[in-house]
């Protein structure tokens, strides 16, 4: 990896960034580089923030409760208002400690006849109870950043695709429930990623060809690494995204180093429904942050700068195809 990283620096040494206005006077941004332009929309952080915050504000999103209900029943409404196909995956689930969940995997495609397809995902529940927090935790909490902030990420990027400026390739974003009610401390890890492994088993005939996951992607100072099953099973991937940031100035995040090994919804991804998909996660040197499964995990969390840095690069790698 480090020879790929070396070439990528100096073959993009002399890229400009500018920005210029539409016909409809609406900003696009531009990448200039010696052997392809790409353009793709403004991708606004303070729409996406919004987002984030209006998932928050229904309260913790736990799955068969109303504010589970509501906060997918918003994620649907937003999708069909920017222009998607709405596909809807219900289906019961039991949890490691036998809770039956009634969840909903959402999927809104853009441009559904184009063969070629992206696939884009995060999850859109909150786990059930704070239990890494030291004072209480059987506490519900908010789940900014674990929940919120991919969902947010993915809906500005539903607001972009359903603008003027269409992609070439068809556009799937996926919202998987049941993620997060899993056992802790060593127990059963196919406790977690319930609306995953329920998807991946029964998608149908739906490929794509190839799949990027949001999982944490809006705190401050956020690090992304290069994930160990991302590496391991979608290298090409992760070097096309990574690559990518690295070219529109977000290296700082995006980086070029090994780290850990994460069972998340990318991982049945790739061995249930066999769509190389790499994880764009949030881990650093104390692990996911104190705040993780905590009630510090709220707005407070939250940064406009690090949304910006996911969503743009997402965007670029789409229009880049």
């Amino acid at each position: 990896m480090k020879s790929f990283f070396a070439y990528t620096w100096i073959t993009f040494l002399g890229l400009a960034f500018f920005v210029s206005c539409s016909d409809s006077g609406k900003e696009n941004q531009e990448m200039v580089a010696s052997e392809k332009k790409v353009e793709f929309p403004t991708f606004n952080s303070d729409s996406a923030y919004a987002f984030v915050k209006e998932q928050v504000d229904f309260g913790p999103r736990i799955p068969n409760t109303p504010e589970h209900t509501y906060a997918g029943d918003k994620i649907i409404e937003r999708l069909k208002a920017y222009g998607a196909e709405v596909k809807v995956q219900s289906f019961e689930a039991t949890t490691y400690d036998n809770v039956t969940l009634q969840l909903r995997n959402i999927m809104g495609s853009f441009n559904p006849s184009a063969k070629k397809r992206i696939l884009l995902a995060t999850h859109w529940d909150t786990r059930p109870w704070a239990s890494k927090d030291p004072e209480n935790p059987s506490a519900p909490f908010d789940g900014a950043n674990d929940g919120a902030s991919g969902v947010g990420v993915l809906l500005e990027v539903a607001r972009a695709l359903g603008g003027n400026q269409k992609p070439e390739v068809g556009v799937d974003l996926l919202f998987f429930d049941g993620e997060d009610w899993g056992e802790e401390n060593g127990g059963n890890a196919n406790s977690w990623c319930l609306g995953s492994q329920h998807w991946s088993k029964n998608k149908g005939s739906y490929t794509a060809y190839y799949g990027i996951l949001l999982d944490m992607v809006g705190a401050k100072g956020a690090r992304f690494p290069l994930e160990g099953y991302s590496y391991q099973m979608a290298k090409k991937v992760l070097e096309k995204v990574w690559g990518n940031a690295s070219k529109i100035g977000h290296g700082q995040y995006f980086v070029a180093k090994k780290d850990g090994y994460i069972e998340d919804d990318h991982y049945y991804v790739n061995v249930l429904a066999k769509i190389p998909m790499i994880d764009i996660l949030d881990y650093r040197s104390d692990g996911f942050g104190d705040y993780h499964h905590t009630t510090k995990d709220n707005m407070t969390v939250i940064d406009r700068s690090t949304l910006k840095a996911v969503g743009e690069t997402v965007l670029y790698v789409v229009y880049a195809e």
